[in-house]
């Protein structure tokens, strides 16, 4: 809401509510001849609270008492919090709110009646309701916008937001329902950063040209000076050519992309300078979005993979502990990493590869149709898991429909997963894991699997996850692999895994760093957000 609003909104609310005290309508808990008052009250919040169960729970325990609409200090206080965060909802990211503000203040205003004064106190209940959950666990659905965002966000409990503000200072509860992750503050403070660039004129004008690179001048290097300045990578300069100041700066800008850093300004690297501040916040915004979705507390140490960044981190009490490369799935409809949270239990050293159905119908059959010694590394096994001879089977009767076998790589350096696999079962089947194809690793889009994550260093992330339950990690590691057998070994600390989709997000060091949006499912995130109401200029 703007600021001028809200000046016409409270003033007329305390005099309405003042003129209804003065007449006696809000003696809610006044004397014995007030009883029908209260009854009437009573009734009439009761009635308007039946449509929400979690708000007529919270007042039958409540013994229907009023919270927002008496005219002691700690009602007062309440309306103006709620009516101020509701006006600033959209700081957020959270769709604007003033037709919900003017309704309630004219629903507030226009009391004649005990029986309207319970409508509008639950009115102001369902409004909290919504806000809180929307702010604090998200405005939309995720499973709703792509297939493989398959995250369930926690579940708002509404009853504990009405407790919460009955019962605490109402400013300080209303700012403790946004996300009090690092991450999320961080994010909020960036976006109004952007957003202060954007309303001074943004970046200026973009880069022409196709390749720039150290040694070359004219208005481009001058156009890549300029951006570069305003954007904080470069200090001021009248240089009019590439020198190794901007070099210096286009490889700072490439290292906060996801670009190779090699200080050549080429097309990938011009066309994310070239990106307007409007869609950074775009990016700030839909990322919020997502830390809503999160649980609160993602764990004391966890891991997290963010698949645009293509990196697999431990992270202890906040701190950033290991970090490794990784690779996820191919941009396909069937291979594409999916979103989720789980818990790591175990890992295997020396795995078998189970091959899955899907690899096998598609990828496998077809080959072994034409040649029953195809992929001739990989065992083939019955039901009972007894293995099949190649030379008197006939692969030519079946079909992905009938096809009765499994398929099973035994341990070696060249198996599909490597020599050790991190597991958290889930239905999804996806896990991390080793992988014999290095050379992947030095790609700057890292998107080759078929959807499991790919680590670059395996075995350095087995040592971290066993320094906990072992006093020499990788002497332990090391007896196990060079056994050749295959070993599970439980994690005595099970750990919280968060598969996760960023193309915006904060350093500990509070810098935003963006990752191109490989899935394109930032791009639906945001047209939902759009659909709900969610703007950038207010």
């Amino acid at each position: 809401m703007k600021p001028a609003l809200l000046t016409r909104v409270f003033p007329s609310l305390k005099s309405s509510l003042f003129a209804l005290s003065i007449a006696g309508a809000l003696t809610i808990a006044g004397p014995s001849d007030g009883a029908a008052q209260i009854t009437a009250f009573k009734q009439a919040v009761a009635e308007a609270a039946s449509a929400s169960d979690p708000v007529a729970e919270f007042y039958r325990a409540n013994g229907f008492e009023p919270m927002w609409t008496g005219m002691d200090a700690a009602s007062t206080a309440r309306r103006a919090a709620l009516f101020r965060a509701l006006a600033e909802a959209p700081t957020h990211g959270l769709p604007d709110r003033s037709a919900e503000i003017a309704e309630l203040t004219e629903l507030l205003g226009s009391v004649a009646t005990t029986r309207d004064l319970g409508r509008a106190e639950v009115a102001m209940s369902q409004a909290l309701v919504s806000y809180a959950s929307d702010l604090q666990t998200g405005l939309l659905q995720p499973s709703r916008i792509d297939d493989g965002i398959v995250r369930k966000k926690h579940k708002p409990d509404f009853a504990a937001y009405l407790v919460g503000m009955r019962d605490q200072p109402a400013v300080s509860y209303l700012r403790s329902l946004a996300p009090q992750t690092a991450q999320y503050q961080s994010l909020l403070r960036h976006k109004m950063r952007l957003e202060a660039v954007e309303a001074a004129g943004g970046w200026g004008p973009v880069v022409p040209g196709k390749k720039l690179e150290q040694g070359a001048s004219g208005p481009a290097v001058i156009a890549l000076r300029n951006r570069l300045m305003r954007m904080g990578y470069l200090d001021r300069s009248a240089a009019r050519t590439y020198d190794t100041a901007l070099e210096a700066a286009v490889q700072a800008f490439q290292a906060d992309h996801g670009l190779e850093p090699d200080g050549v300004a080429g097309g990938g690297t011009l066309a994310e300078i070239n990106k307007p501040v409007s869609d950074r916040i775009k990016s700030v915004l839909v990322a919020m979005e997502r830390e809503r979705w999160l649980m609160p507390d993602l764990g004391s140490r966890h891991i997290l993979v963010n698949q645009t960044d293509f990196t697999a981190k431990i992270v202890d009490n906040g701190d950033v502990t290991f970090e490794t490369r990784s690779v996820i799935g191919k941009d396909t409809s069937d291979c594409r990493s999916p979103e989720f949270s789980d818990i790591m239990e175990h890992m295997v050293i020396n795995p078998s590869w189970y091959v899955p159905r899907s690899i096998i119908t598609k990828e496998y059959l077809p080959k072994l149709r034409s040649n029953p010694n195809a992929v001739s590394h990989i065992e083939i096994t019955d039901s009972r898991g007894r293995k099949v001879n190649r030379s008197t089977a006939d692969f030519s009767q079946y079909t992905a429909r009938n096809f009765p076998y499994a398929m099973r790589q035994p341990p070696s350096r060249s198996n599909a997963l490597g020599l050790v696999k991190f597991m958290f079962p889930n239905k999804y089947n996806i896990y991390l894991h080793d992988t014999p194809q290095k050379s992947l690793f030095q790609r700057e889009v890292r998107a080759f699997s078929h959807g499991c994550i790919r680590l670059a260093q395996p075995f350095e992330f087995a040592y971290a996850l066993l320094a906990k339950q072992t006093e020499n990690p990788k002497q332990f590691f090391d007896r196990i692999l060079n056994s050749g057998k295959e070993t599970k070994v439980d994690l005595e600390q099970q750990v919280p895994v968060h598969i996760i989709y960023r193309t915006a997000f904060m350093s500990p060091d509070g810098k935003a760093e963006y990752r191109r949006d490989i899935y394109g499912r930032d791009a639906k995130v945001w047209a939902a957000l759009e659909r709900a109401g969610v703007s950038r200029t207010f």
